[in-house]
């Protein structure tokens, strides 16, 4: 767990100036990424005057607690020296931490975790490439999505594996508790690879599905990716921005893209800090703030 202040949060973003113009009712973007997004920070959100009494409790904690991953370049790493995360997802929690003036502590988390310790209460939000599906709106909130990503598979050029079919009767490597795996199976139904007899995806399970392809599920992805090398699995199927962290030389993706993934941040249901999050997002979207972080983690 590493705890960020607001004033190292400045120094590390360069923002010195843009929150000082913030603390004066919100000055105007400069030309770096990270002050256009702390002033859309002030100019998307609400008066904190007014704040329900969840998104309260957490000023009056003065401090936002943040589920986040540690191995996902671009999106959310910590460097192992430092401590420091850096990522889109790191700067978007930094950025409403400093709307509601607390610091942000950053508790890393993965598919499997992320969405009990929302639930315990340990942590207040998750940012951790966290797809926005039906089913799990039914759990949490979440925001509006603030990236779209596409699924794929990464595999061994030894093997031969060009695409879809060439996956019939292989095993897959994928992350505990993610969509991945319906998402792969759906993909080669619809491809013709399978006949989808047996497939319900509100029941599927990656755990006992063995009709034409099996998985393994890990805990995180470099111990799917040292399984990629060991043989132990011939794919490693994931959303592609987290694939592309593991595409070293000797390796490939297959010819296929599909089971777009929005990602949000997601909140306790019924939460009106739900709410601020969703308008905060919705006004870094619309005033290129979002955009701007996309391109300089190298996500665009």
């Amino acid at each position: 767990m590493k705890k960020i202040s607001r004033r190292d949060f400045l120094k590390v973003t360069g923002l010195v100036g843009a929150a000082a113009a913030l603390t004066a009712c919100g000055g105007s973007a400069s030309s770096t990424a990270a002050s256009t997004a702390s002033s859309a920070a002030g100019g998307a959100a609400a008066s904190t005057a007014a704040l329900g009494a969840d998104t309260q409790a957490i000023v009056d904690r003065g401090v936002l607690k943040v589920g986040v991953k540690n191995a996902v370049k671009g999106f959310s790493f910590q460097d192992t020296l430092t401590g420091e995360y850096k990522g889109l997802e790191d700067s978007l929690a930094e950025m409403i931490a400093e709307h509601l003036g607390v610091d942000v502590e950053f508790t890393t988390v993965t598919a499997a975790t992320r969405g009990e310790l929302l639930d315990s209460g340990d942590i207040d939000a998750v940012l951790a490439t966290f797809t926005i599906t039906e089913e799990r709106k039914k759990t949490w909130d979440f925001s509006t999505p603030y990236y779209t990503d596409y699924v794929s598979v990464l595999v061994e050029d030894s093997t031969g594996i060009k695409g879809l079919a060439d996956l019939k009767d292989k095993v897959v490597g994928v992350s505990s508790g993610s969509t991945s795996a319906r998402a792969l199976v759906k993909a080669m139904i619809d491809e013709g690879v399978l006949d989808g007899a047996n497939f319900d995806a509100d029941t599927f399970n990656a755990d006992t599905w063995k009709d034409g392809i099996s998985f393994r599920q890990y805990d995180d992805y470099p111990a799917i990716s040292t399984a990629l090398s060991a043989g132990e699995v011939q794919g490693f199927c994931v959303d592609k921005s987290i694939l592309a962290i593991y595409k070293t030389e000797g390796r490939s993706y297959i010819d296929a893209e599909f089971s777009p993934q929005e990602y949000g941040v997601a909140t306790k249901k019924g939460s009106d800090f739900s709410t601020l999050c969703d308008d905060l997002v919705k006004g870094w979207l619309a005033d290129g703030t979002i955009e701007q972080l996309i391109k300089d983690n190298g996500l665009d």
